[in-house]
């Protein structure tokens, strides 16, 4: 490490490279420098002696060797800008790297240009004029939907695509007659640039310079009848810069991975909800409801999506600035725009004399309220009478925080953070007198751990006292109401809870007293 200030990397990026990766690893662009071969060389050594370290690696001998700096251009697209002129493959190595890189980062970039003869052996580099551009050539085959790199060509800006029509179909395997259309690659980023070259035109006026990328394929034939997904070049381009492979998991089972499907990150909503319906054989894809994926906490998001809450499939994806790969699902009973107009409640049902507490799931219209909520549970429970009433609670951390009013909407209240509580409202607590008081009675521990701070705990309830009433007398309703036996309840202790602190309460103890009445 503390010599590495005295090494540079050079990369080697070679045609077989190209050849390599293009259509696998990429499709933009020319190659990712990551995977090509990487030396790591001294700073003060001659340019000259490393080539011939090139030369014992890859058998090529030096004076058939040519190398390219790689630019970086305006629309952030990397390709070869020029060769090395021979006054800078006279430098050192460290120097060479300090012209070629302005971002001062410890590695020199190269493509190295050979070429070959019929014979495969290697020539000496084409003598290079301002006139003779050098171009990198990709090959689409819209019916495997396989991009390839088939090579490079000098070619004269002021010659035609028409003079080298020949020369590209040999290098695809093509009859020599076969008709063929060609595009420029210009960019990928923030969206594909692709157009098409008009063959009659010179590539100086096609504005093509050195390290363009030219793409070509068979001209389609409107007679042929097959069917292609991506007919052309820039169509299928478009099609990979945008592709997403999408992990699908059921909202159940938040992290297991149930199918996954290749989108595009333009589908629209319905196009997503509709190819998910297709691999759940499901008829209907409105009954598809969608959540996305958090991806700081790896959980999906408190929201579901709403139907056609979002334009694209993109947009279910990002979130702030990561994009996820990961989608939930619900399969609803009904279609999800008419769900959005209900509004669902999970309740607790606590019964009357029946320990065993039942949830039922309320789907009402978001405009009901409360009153609509016990006409709709009544339907679904079992009462200890029929004309038994009920009410609900807000409970939270074992405390009951509010008695719902009858009017009140139900659009606004939350069943995520809190329980909602319906049950029978006791005979006891129908008609009290004027000095009868109803008090909340909740279950408590002191945590040693934590100085002997009050836990909540179990099911509160509200309890109505009379005046003069002593705990020796509440204390066995309780019993009674709680069906807790003689041995267990003895070993209860009751405290009136003041500023979160108990004040233990005798038998003899008047309870209404330790409440106060608020005028």
């Amino acid at each position: 490490k503390a010599e590495a200030h005295l090494y540079t990397i050079i990369k080697i990026a070679r045609d077989e490279d190209l050849k390599e990766q293009t259509g696998k690893d990429i499709y933009f662009d020319l190659v990712d420098h990551e995977k090509v071969r990487s030396f790591r060389i001294q700073k003060q050594l001659p340019f000259s002696t490393f080539k011939e370290e090139v030369a014992k690696e890859y058998g090529i001998p030096v004076q058939f060797q040519r190398f390219w700096l790689w630019a970086k251009r305006q629309n952030h697209t990397y390709r070869p800008n020029r060769p090395l002129n021979p006054h800078e493959e006279m430098q050192s190595v460290g120097q060479l790297r300090e012209i070629s890189n302005k971002a001062q980062n410890a590695e020199l970039k190269l493509f190295l240009e050979v070429e070959f003869g019929l014979d495969l052996q290697p020539l000496p580099p084409p003598e290079k004029s301002k006139e003779d551009i050098l171009l990198f050539f990709k090959l689409y085959n819209p019916e495997k939907e396989v991009l390839c790199f088939v090579g490079r060509l000098f070619v004269k800006a002021l010659g035609k695509p028409s003079d080298i029509l020949r020369k590209l179909t040999e290098m695809a395997g093509f009859t020599p007659d076969e008709e063929i259309e060609l595009y420029e690659e210009i960019k990928f980023e923030p969206n594909v640039m692709c157009e098409h070259i008009d063959k009659k035109l010179t590539f100086r006026a096609s504005q093509l310079e050195d390290g363009d990328i030219v793409c070509f394929q068979k001209s389609p034939k409107a007679d042929s009848g097959t069917q292609v997904r991506y007919p052309d070049i820039p169509s299928f381009l478009e099609y990979v810069h945008n592709r997403q492979v999408v992990h699908f998991r059921s909202l159940e089972k938040p992290k297991d991975d149930e199918f996954c499907l290749e989108l595009s990150k333009l589908h629209t909503y319905d196009d997503v909800v509709e190819r998910v319906a297709r691999q759940l054989g499901l008829d209907d894809p409105a009954k598809i409801r969608l959540t996305s994926h958090n991806c700081y906490s790896q959980q999906p998001k408190p929201q579901p999506i709403r139907y056609q809450g979002v334009e694209h499939l993109l947009d279910m994806l990002v979130h702030y600035n990561q994009t996820s790969d990961i989608l939930y699902y619900e399969v609803l009973d009904i279609p999800l725009p008419e769900l959005q107009f209900l509004k669902t409640l999970k309740v607790a049902f606590h019964h009357a004399t029946k320990e065993e507490v039942v949830i039922h799931s309320i789907r009402l219209p978001k405009n009901s309220t409360i009153a609509d909520v016990i006409i709709d549970l009544k339907t679904k429970v079992d009462l200890s009478s029929p004309t038994a009433e009920l009410r609900v609670l807000e409970v939270f951390y074992h405390k009951i925080y509010k008695i719902f009013p009858l009017h009140e909407k139900i659009e606004n209240i939350n069943d995520q953070y809190w329980t909602l509580r319906a049950e029978e409202v006791p005979e006891e607590e129908k008609n009290p007198s004027q000095h009868d008081r109803l008090i909340h009675v909740y279950h408590f521990t002191k945590d040693p751990l934590q100085n002997q701070q009050i836990q909540n705990f179990g099911d509160p309830f509200f309890l109505a006292i009379c005046e003069g009433e002593t705990l020796a007398e509440v204390k066995g309703r309780i019993q009674r109401k709680l069906q807790v036996p003689d041995e267990e309840f003895s070993k209860w202790k009751f405290a009136f809870i003041s500023m979160n602190r108990p004040d233990y309460l005798q038998d003899s103890d008047v309870v209404s007293a330790r409440f106060q009445v608020n005028c």
